[in-house]
């Protein structure tokens, strides 16, 4: 696969994908009769996307065997459309990774609850993480040093969210009274 068309697919191919999965949109008002234009492409794609994901989970097997098994198939399929280039895959990833994180952090809510906070940090410090490894292998130190502080931010912001958690539902209470800060197997702060 190749992604340096800057529009290698059109609108109008991806409309015609998502009325083949029975998912295309409603022409509205506002594209008009010819339906989505150029501009539309990036909807369009996530709307794509969704089905695709939707009809993976609807097909994934809900057994602990059968369960990773589907996953590693939908994977092998995966590799073999990307290809063997390992930069455009970690690219492919981190776009994923930022949408995940996204989508966890319900961008309409005004405040997260402790584990949706955690969630998105965890995703968040992947992020970081692939991030400091690309500008390490292209000798970016300084890009590298930014993206392990990223990286490590968010780690800290993942542990206060796990935190926060155990907390609200009672599990931290009375473990600062025994002197181990709540960590198992330390004596002390």
């Amino acid at each position: 696969m190749s992604i340096s068309s800057e529009h290698p697919v059109t609108a109008e191919q991806i409309r015609a994908a998502l009325a083949a999965l029975a998912a295309e949109p409603a022409t509205d008002a506002e594209t008009g009769p010819e339906g989505a234009q150029g501009e539309d492409r990036l909807h369009l794609l996530g709307r794509l996307l969704a089905m695709t994901e939707l009809l993976i989970t609807t097909a994934t097997r809900l057994t602990e065997d059968g369960e990773i098994e589907d996953v590693l198939e939908t994977l092998h399929g995966w590799g073999e459309q990307v290809g063997a280039d390992p930069g455009l895959a970690v690219n492919v990833l981190t776009n994923r990774l930022q949408r995940t994180a996204l989508q966890v952090s319900e961008p309409q809510a005004e405040e997260l609850p402790p584990g949706r906070e955690a969630a998105f940090a965890a995703v968040m410090t992947a992020v970081y993480t692939l991030g400091a490894q690309l500008h390490a292998e292209r000798d970016d130190t300084e890009g590298t040093r930014r993206a392990l502080s990223g990286a490590e931010e968010a780690l800290i912001d993942t542990l206060q969210g796990i935190h926060d958690l155990r907390v609200a539902i009672g599990d931290a209470v009375g473990q600062e009274e025994d002197g181990t800060g709540g960590r198992p197997g330390r004596s002390g702060p």
